[in-house]
């Protein structure tokens, strides 16, 4: 999942790219890969995008977990085995999903979250969630700190040294929170990397996170 703004996961093309090759090889290996653009993606109409306004993290669980729901309806779906995967605004859904819906999700992945839009760019933060100042109860309501004890099942946080985008101050708190409240997580870092894990590494990145779903889920 993604779930963030400028983002349209869902189109009426054949997939394609590494991302999406993963989710074959996902599929080939017995897994059932669902994927929901929720409210605030693109193409849909300014209203869809701009319901997220000031409160992001809100209406975009609403409607993964409106997807949720429709996964458990389906008879061949083991309702107590569902895991979650997503990068950078993807891994803040994820862990806002897991921490603020606790128990719906037996294991995720977070890649490069967004813990606390306070720590984020301003140039995007502020165009969706306005200063800190004018909406103090917005920042507050979505600032994954305030959820950590609230853990159920396996997560894995993966961030890149280098993040320049979402920094390395992110994930590294959100660890120092976990210890003083004793939840248990787990960590991997890719040295140097940036935003993302690209080329060869990206192929360790995807087994990584493959193995932690065959292991877990």
């Amino acid at each position: 999942m993604y779930g963030g703004s400028h983002v349209q996961l869902i189109t009426n093309t054949w997939l394609a790219g590494q991302g999406d090759a993963w989710f074959y090889y996902l599929a080939q290996e017995g897994f059932i890969v669902f994927t929901l653009d929720n409210r605030g993606s693109d193409n849909r109409g300014r209203a869809f995008e701009q319901a997220t306004f000031r409160n992001l993290g809100d209406a975009e669980m609403e409607d993964q977990l409106s997807g949720v729901d429709y996964l458990k309806s389906l008879k061949y779906v083991d309702a107590g085995r569902i895991g979650v995967d997503g990068w950078s605004y993807g891994g803040f859904m994820t862990m806002s999903l897991m921490t603020r819906h606790p128990g719906l999700f037996k294991v995720a992945v977070a890649g490069g979250p967004v813990i606390d839009w306070s720590y984020y760019e301003v140039m995007y933060t502020e165009r969706y969630m306005d200063t800190p100042q004018t909406n103090a109860d917005g920042y507050k309501k979505n600032s994954l700190f305030n959820y950590v004890e609230n853990l159920k099942g396996k997560m894995m946080l993966i961030h890149g040294t280098s993040d320049n985008v979402v920094v390395w101050q992110h994930s590294i708190s959100y660890l120092k929170k976990c210890i003083e409240k004793n939840i248990q997580v787990d960590y991997f870092v890719y040295p140097g990397y940036e935003h993302n894990v690209r080329g060869k590494d990206r192929v360790h990145l995807m087994n990584k996170i493959t193995d932690y779903f065959k292991e877990n889920l």
